[in-house]
């Protein structure tokens, strides 16, 4: 995992705030039904699950879940995006994941999706699981590089993607963080996500000089970068990438633990 220490206060609220208009329609992996299904199916959540969305953002994760599990709560730190998920949840608690404000064994299972980057990521995994019952699930959704020979480049995207990402990961890193906590059981799952790069970059939170720079990176990819993403560029203009994210899966291990707010 390479991670960034240059991040200022403040910075991750205000790029979800600038972004939080627009954030259904910004990639396609936003409302992919293949991967949410996906989520659905590797969780296998039993009906009445209490479950905890991490960065639940504007719901979309927790769409697919709600109705189904016992209870949904959610969490996020940027009112502008958390506000439009309150009809998909049965909770809603603003905060920062590297401290959640629950008990001890408190969930059936716990998820995030692509929020863990912009936080300390060992600590807000280590929440995540502090916070569910032994035997319960924990699962990491990022997306990730592929290997060594995309990942300079591939991270560099990521970073004038997002300015506010401190954490770039390697599927093994998802791994890793669910170790580092305590799971068990540990798995990582793949899916591919085919992003028109135009679509992706343009988040409402970025100028021209950092999509410039994405284009820039894309044009001048290597070999290796290539073959992993299979990059397209289209006679229209269009940049078509494949992404890949790693699905990583934890079973909360067993033991006593100390309950920091019991």
């Amino acid at each position: 995992m390479q991670t960034r220490t240059d991040i200022p206060g403040g910075e991750v609220v205000a790029h979800f705030t600038a972004r939080s208009d627009h954030y259904d329609q910004s990639s396609h992996w936003c409302t992919d039904q293949e991967l949410l299904t996906a989520l659905f199916v590797h969780l296998a959540p039993a009906a009445d699950a209490l479950m905890l969305d991490v960065a639940c953002g504007t719901g979309l994760v927790s769409r697919q879940f709600k109705g189904k599990v016992g209870k949904l709560i959610g969490v996020d730190l940027t009112e502008a995006m958390f506000k439009q998920s309150r009809p998909h949840v049965d909770g809603l608690v603003q905060g920062s994941a590297e401290s959640l404000p629950f008990k001890d064994n408190t969930f059936d299972l716990a998820i995030e999706r692509q929020g863990i980057q912009f936080m300390n990521a060992q600590a807000a995994v280590t929440e995540m699981v502090r916070t569910v019952k032994p035997g319960g699930k924990v699962c990491l959704v990022q997306l990730c590089a592929y290997g060594d020979e995309d990942q300079e480049e591939y991270f560099e995207i990521l970073r004038l993607r997002n300015p506010a990402r401190k954490n770039f990961f390697l599927r093994e890193d998802l791994a890793g963080l669910l170790r580092t906590a305590g799971c068990t059981e540990v798995t990582v799952k793949e899916y591919i996500s085919e992003e028109d790069v135009g679509r992706w970059a343009d988040n409402g939170a970025i100028g021209a000089e950092n999509l410039a720079g994405i284009r820039a990176v894309y044009h001048r990819a290597s070999p290796g970068f290539n073959r992993y993403h299979a990059v397209r560029l289209e006679a229209d203009g269009r940049i078509i990438d494949r992404m890949l994210f790693g699905i990583a899966l934890g079973t909360v291990g067993g033991g006593k633990r100390e309950d920091k707010n019991g």
